[in-house]
């Protein structure tokens, strides 16, 4: 774990508001700063950067921290990440090998390391006539060149039970390692480590500094499953990473191709289209989209044609459309996917593809119109009310004015009546979601599905006051030396969660005498986080944040706690009674 003499330098060198501004257009708000959300879309400035506590929160989705929990989420980085990225802005020096615990003491360096020689080791395989022979006819067949396979670095695991294994184990990594790594398993029967990638073309996923960081197997005949990929691991995240990153961010200010697979990615490559990656696996997550929303302004989905993958690209066109990004989907006829459509009518094609992308909503109507015979009443009856409902989620009037202009024409109807159901369509969801919001600040207010904090809806009072003690500490060291004097202790806290809070408060502070934030980031999921930034964003908006407070919210907590200890009281009474009655 890192020091935390030099997790405090970190902070010290990279102010929040330099490094937020840097993503967020923000503007001073009396003494703090405020700007639109990066991470939910608003049009209301909820994001809030505060310089006297070094921290920021957003009042619309929770979201919170310190400059080290906003570069997790900004560049959708894990702790160890994060304070690389850090240290390279700020040019603070880290220890060389940083092992977090939770990986039985395997740390990044060693993953990048060994994925390094893995991908080598595949290399080889590949270009071993005795071994590779049959991969690379295999990628030749599949229209791939020696310079576009070199490229991007493809090589064979062969079908050997522990050839990889053995060759690692050569170069020092020990089979923890190696399963950590998940470049091997352990036989159940015999406790022998085998190779987890046996008779496959590797694929390996490099990220934007140039590190390897996972593998992709792809069979080459009908085997199951038809690709095997590295599972989360200390150097790597499936949702926060996307193939072929490494090369496409430097052709991408424009525009990005999103592909469903790696074949896809290397083909468009090969063809020029420089600026194409895919997602690991089919649907994207909201990490991805905030990654696409970084390097580029627009994207193009170009998904497979069969039910998954439209499906795919309904959630795709949702998840970037929430992080502003404009995006397009590719309609390919006479060829299921990107690779299969260049081999059939080469690269001048699927530029043109490219420029007849359709927008969402035509590419919702136009399957809305294979659905439903819109030559009879009943179909577009049905027709007309789908098209409605698409039509009611489009934000910009502009666009929806012309959208209802086809719809009418297309099936034969008024513009009137298509911009009525429109407008009730827009005022039951408006009512819906108040209804949703009120019932969401019920359920903040009550504790309830409070998935930070689960006691919270049986211990109300209780959770309450915790956060307001624990913000006050936070706030004001002072705090913590008064709440110190007072003989605080964690029997004091009545939920898990809080008591966690308050221990790590109370290790940080004795560690240095000082309470720093950033050091909470080691031991909080970022939601976690998010409840910490808000308990002392909270006391930012009140005076009173003194020892007074912290005294009176104190002895109405150990009240609580009280009251809790006795509730359990009486229910052991009952049971006693209970089991009495039995006898």
């Amino acid at each position: 774990m890192i020091p935390a003499n030099i997790i405090e330098d970190l902070k010290f060198r990279c102010d929040v508001v330099d490094l937020v501004g840097s993503y967020v257009t923000l503007k001073r708000a009396g003494s703090n700063y405020s700007g639109l959300c990066p991470f939910h879309s608003e049009k209301t400035p909820s994001f809030v950067v505060f310089p006297a506590t070094q921290s920021f929160h957003c009042f619309g989705c929770g979201a919170g921290g310190d400059v080290i929990t906003f570069v997790m989420r900004a560049e959708n980085l894990d702790y160890p990440a994060a304070l690389e990225y850090l240290a390279n802005r700020c040019g603070v020096t880290l220890p060389e090998d940083r092992a977090d615990p939770r990986d039985k003491g395997v740390s990044r360096k060693r993953i990048f390391e060994m994925n390094r020689e893995a991908a080598q080791f595949f290399r080889a395989m590949l270009f071993d006539d005795t071994v590779g022979a049959e991969a690379r006819k295999y990628l030749v067949d599949r229209g791939l060149t020696l310079p576009i396979i070199k490229r991007f670095g493809l090589g064979y695991s062969p079908d050997h039970f522990g050839m990889l294994c053995d060759h690692l184990a050569s170069k020092g990594f020990t089979e923890e390692e190696m399963v950590v790594g998940f470049l091997c398993g352990k036989s159940q029967k015999t406790g022998r480590a085998f190779d987890y990638f046996r008779n496959r073309v590797m694929f390996p996923i490099i990220d934007v500094s140039g590190n390897v960081v996972a593998f992709g197997g792809r069979v080459m005949g009908d085997a199951q499953p038809k690709y095997l990929n590295t599972s989360d691991t200390p150097g790597f995240k499936k949702s926060r990473n996307l193939f072929a990153l490494n090369y496409a961010k430097n052709h991408c200010e424009d525009a990005m191709i999103l592909c469903e697979g790696y074949m896809d990615v290397i083909a468009l490559h090969g063809a020029g289209f420089e600026n194409a990656v895919a997602t690991l696996g089919t649907a994207i997550t909201s990490e991805q989209a905030r990654i696409f929303a970084k390097y580029t302004k627009k994207v193009y989905i170009s998904y497979d044609s069969d039910g998954a993958g439209q499906r795919a690209a309904d959630k795709a066109f949702r998840m970037l459309s929430e992080v502003g990004v404009e995006t397009k989907i590719i309609s390919m006829s006479g060829a299921k996917d990107p690779d299969e459509f260049i081999k059939k009518f080469g690269k001048a094609a699927f530029s043109k593809l490219l420029e007849g992308s359709k927008t969402q909503f035509e590419f919702s109507f136009d399957r809305i119109l294979a659905k439903y015979d819109v030559t009879t009443t009943d179909g577009k009856v049905k027709a007309g009310a789908e098209a409605c409902q698409v039509l009611s989620e489009v934000r910009s009037q502009v666009e929806r004015e012309l959208y209802v202009s086809r719809v009418a024409d297309k099936l034969g109807l008024s513009r009137e009546s298509i911009k009525s159901d429109i407008a009730s369509l827009i005022r039951r969801r408006n009512v819906a979601e108040k209804k949703n919001e009120m019932a969401e600040v019920y359920r903040a207010t009550s504790g309830i599905a409070d998935r930070v904090n689960p006691q919270a809806a049986t211990n109300l009072r209780a959770a309450k006051t915790e956060e307001i003690l624990l913000g006050l500490m936070m706030f004001r060291e002072e705090n913590i030396r008064a709440a110190i004097r007072e003989k605080l202790s964690e029997n004091d806290f009545v939920t898990d969660f809080s008591r966690r809070v308050y221990q790590k408060i109370m290790e940080i502070y004795e560690e240095s005498q000082h309470f720093d934030m950033g050091r909470m980031n080691e031991s909080f999921t970022q939601d976690e986080m998010s409840r910490v930034s808000k308990m002392i964003a909270d006391r930012t908006k009140l005076s009173g944040n003194g020892e007074t407070e912290l005294m009176a919210t104190l002895q109405a907590l150990r009240r609580e706690s009280d009251r809790s200890r006795k509730g359990e009281d009486v229910l052991d009474d009952i049971e006693a009674i209970i089991k009495r009655k039995k006898k």
